[in-house]
C-alpha cells in the first residue's frame, strides 16, 4: 500500500495529528459485528485509511490512533503507517478515555505544537492545511470545524459571535436553535488544552473540556467547513458516504482502473459477455460477474466477490468475498463480508446482513432486515443449498 494523490499541498510549519479509533460503532451494527467502525470500508477501503491519505496530502508524517475495539484489525492492517506515509503509533484502551481523554492520553507526543484531532470514521476531504493556517490565526486554544446543516434537530450545534465559539446547544428543536453550524468532530488545538484534560480519566470535549473553556473565558473559535463531511455514523449514511464518493461529490480516489466512463474494476476481475453494466459501478479485484447477470448502480462490490448468472444487483454494497447465487435479486442493500445469498433468495431495500451469513436458496428477506453475523436467513435446508449449488 502506498499513498495516494498528488504531491502533499502542506504550507507552513508542520503539525501532528490524532485519529479517534476506539469507538464501537454501535450504530452501525450489525457491519460492526466483527468490524472495528474505523475499518468499514467506503469504495472498499477502510474509512480510516482515506483519513491517512488525508493527513498525508497536507503534510502530516507523524500520528497517533487510541484503540479499543478490534484493536488487532486495526493495527494489522495499517501497521507502523509507513505504508500511507506516516509514522503511526497506537494507544490502546482498556477501558474508554471518552474523547478528550483518548487525546490527553498521547499529552507527551502532542504537546510541542498545534495540533489536529479528527476521527477515525469521518469521511471529509477538509483543507487541513487552510483550518490549521486559520487556528494560528485566530491565537486561540481551539478551532472546531463547523458545517451548516438544514435540520440542527439532528446535531449538537455551536453558537458563536464573529467566530468565536459563545454556546452549544445539544439537538434543539429547530424554532429554538440558535445556529444551524454542526460540530464536525474536527478540531486544531494548542497543547495548552490539556490543561482541562486530567489524565487518565473518562474525559468528553462537548460535555467537559469545551463548558471549562467558556466558563474560564478561554478563547476558541468555529471554521466553516465549505467542503465534504459526513459523519459514517449508522447504515443510512454510511450508504450515503459509499455513494457520494462513487458519484465524485467528495474528493477520494476509486481505486481500481475505469474500463468504461463511471465503470472500476479491480484487478483480475473479469465479467462474462452477456452483463448488464449502468454505472457508477466499483468492483473490487478478483471479481467474477457471470452471464446475464444485471448490475445497476450506484453499486460497490468488494474484493473476490462471485456474481452468478442472471443475478441481478441494484444499489447494493457488497464487502469481500460475498456470493449472489443464480438468479439472486439484491436491491438497496448491504452485505458484509462473506455472506451468501443462495440461488434465486430475494434481498429487499435497506436490509443490512452481518458477516458470514448465509440467505437460503429462494429465501426473502424482507426490506429493512437487521441480521448478526453467522445467520442463517430462511426456511430451505442450507445444507440442501450448498450441495446444489456446489459452494
Amino acid at each position: 500500500m502506498s499513498p495516494v494523490g498528488a504531491m502533499p499541498v502542506s504550507r507552513g510549519a508542520p503539525f501532528k495529528a490524532m485519529i479517534m479509533a476506539a469507538g464501537l460503532g454501535t450504530r452501525l451494527y450489525p457491519l460492526t459485528g466483527q468490524t472495528a467502525k474505523p475499518m468499514v470500508p467506503i469504495l472498499n477501503r477502510p474509512v480510516m485509511e482515506h483519513m491517512l491519505h488525508l493527513l498525508h496530502r497536507h503534510g502530516v508524517r507523524e500520528v497517533a490512533a487510541n484503540l479499543h475495539y478490534h484493536p488487532d484489525k486495526i493495527r494489522s492492517y495499517f501497521g507502523d503507517g509507513s505504508g500511507f506515509g506516516v509514522e503511526l503509533r497506537y494507544n490502546l484502551e482498556e477501558h474508554l478515555l471518552g474523547t478528550a481523554g483518548g487525546v490527553g492520553a498521547f499529552r507527551d507526543f502532542l504537546g510541542d505544537g498545534t495540533f489536529v484531532v479528527v476521527s477515525g470514521d469521518g469521511l471529509t476531504d477538509i483543507d487541513l492545511t487552510a483550518f490549521v493556517a486559520a487556528h494560528r490565526e485566530n491565537g486561540g486554544v481551539c478551532t472546531m470545524a463547523v458545517k451548516k446543516v438544514d435540520d440542527p434537530s439532528l446535531y449538537g450545534v455551536v453558537v458563536h459571535d464573529e467566530g468565536r465559539v459563545t454556546g452549544f446547544q445539544e439537538k434543539p428543536p429547530a424554532a429554538e436553535a440558535l445556529s444551524d453550524l454542526c460540530n464536525c468532530g474536527i478540531y486544531a488545538f494548542e497543547p495548552s488544552v490539556f490543561d482541562f484534560v486530567p489524565p487518565g480519566e473518562f474525559v468528553d470535549w462537548a460535555r467537559d473540556v469545551f463548558p471549562s473553556l467558556l466558563a474560564a473565558s478561554v478563547p476558541y473559535h468555529v471554521w466553516p467547513l465549505l467542503t465534504y463531511w459526513n459523519d459514517v455514523g449508522n447504515i443510512e449514511q454510511y450508504r450515503l458516504s459509499n455513494f457520494d464518493a462513487l458519484l465524485g461529490r467528495v474528493k477520494l480516489e476509486v481505486p481500481g482502473r475505469e474500463i468504461a466512463p463511471r465503470v472500476w474494476l479491480g484487478e483480475g476481475t473479469r465479467i462474462e459477455p452477456g452483463v448488464r453494466l449502468e454505472p457508477p459501478l466499483l468492483l473490487g479485484a478478483g471479481c467474477l460477474v457471470e452471464a446475464e447477470a444485471e448490475l445497476i448502480g450506484p453499486l460497490i462490490v468488494g474484493d473476490g466477490c462471485v456474481i452468478e448468472r442472471g443475478a441481478v444487483l441494484e444499489g447494493v454494497i457488497n464487502w469481500d468475498g460475498v456470493k449472489a447465487g443464480r438468479g439472486s435479486r439484491l436491491a438497496g442493500s448491504i452485505l458484509g463480508r462473506n455472506v451468501i445469498v443462495h440461488h434465486e433468495a430475494v434481498v429487499h431495500e435497506d436490509a443490512v446482513i452481518g458477516d458470514r451469513s448465509h440467505i437460503a436458496a429462494h429465501a426473502l428477506v424482507p426490506p429493512g432486515a437487521r441480521y448478526e453475523p453467522r445467520s442463517a436467513v430462511g426456511s430451505a435446508s442450507l445444507a440442501d443449498d450448498v450441495a446444489r449449488d456446489g459452494d
